[in-house]
């Protein structure tokens, strides 16, 4: 199977794009950001906005942004993580690397699977208000499956704490007919609600706008997709939290670069380090975040 990289321009930003025969991947290099992701001529795998604007500076919505070093408000971080930064602005979410220029590390394909590895030279003690050493890389390879491996190593002589998340948007025939199979039994956090504590029962449906914590999970996930006939196998590694998001009406319409109906499009399920997982890198130690994102057929029901 032919593999192709090609570096091409999307308004202000520069991406990666990566032909596996009839299979494409976006990355943009600000952020590192995955951009899109299909295989041939079946619905994206990976949703991108379509009103997403390609300005620099400015994170691009959809996709998979980088959300380092912490994750979402740094005040409902652990204090650990709270205590790294030490910036005279307000800590703005998400961390501080979706919209920094990352750099292309290395290209290369082997047989039929393409491999890219950026990195972010800011990282190493240049980000504002956050004066660690860390070396921060995404390595990506294109198979039959798309992995992303976000590789964190503490340069620095003192110990150093993150949160950090893979914030990815899927792709989905209709919020109203998916679900989520794994989470059975796994506690989460409804920051929707006080973030008050509870158990799942059953897989995740959808109904209502949804921003969840989840808590000790297991090593896969499944996007079970019945209109586009599909599942998304999730399997991470050094991770056991996620973060499962939709807008839904209300929130749908004060997004930026989001259509008003898109929240029916759309689902994230965010491979994560935060709360009670979250990372501590003592002097010289490497942490590295993996998620393999795998589409497969759905399965026959049995009678």
């Amino acid at each position: 199977m032919p593999v192709d990289i090609q570096r091409i321009e999307m308004d202000q930003l520069a991406v990666w794009r990566v032909r596996r025969g009839e299979d494409e991947l976006l990355i943009a290099e600000q952020g590192a950001q995955i951009l899109s992701y299909r295989q041939g001529d079946a619905p994206p795998i990976i949703w991108l906005s379509e009103e997403a604007a390609f300005h620099q500076g400015q994170s691009v919505r959809g996709g998979v942004p980088i959300c380092w070093p912490w994750f979402g408000d740094l005040a409902r971080n652990p204090q650990a993580v709270q205590a790294s930064y030490h910036g005279e602005q307000p800590a703005p979410f998400h961390g501080l690397v979706r919209a920094l220029p990352w750099q292309l590390r290395e290209q290369r394909s082997e047989d039929d699977v393409a491999i890219l590895e950026l990195h972010c030279p800011q990282a190493i003690g240049e980000l504002p208000g956050w004066p660690h050493q860390v070396e921060l890389t995404l390595h990506v390879r294109l198979a039959d499956d798309l992995q992303l491996t976000l590789s964190s190593r503490n340069n620095g002589s003192v110990a150093v704490s993150i949160s950090q998340a893979l914030h990815t948007y899927f792709a989905i025939s209709d919020i109203h007919q998916v679900r989520v199979e794994g989470l059975a039994g796994c506690p989460y956090i409804d920051t929707l609600h006080n973030w008050e504590e509870h158990q799942q029962q059953g897989d995740l449906q959808f109904g209502s706008e949804t921003d969840r914590i989840y808590q000790n999970l297991p090593s896969v996930l499944t996007l079970v997709d019945p209109g586009w006939n599909r599942r998304i196998q999730l399997t991470t590694r050094s991770s056991t939290s996620a973060v499962l998001w939709n807008p839904w009406i209300d929130k749908a319409r004060r997004l930026s670069s989001f259509a008003d109906d898109a929240w029916q499009r759309m689902l994230c399920i965010e491979t994560a380090n935060v709360t009670e997982d979250v990372v501590v890198l003592e002097p010289g130690q490497c942490h590295t975040l993996n998620t393999s994102i795998r589409p497969l057929g759905l399965q026959p029901k049995t009678t």
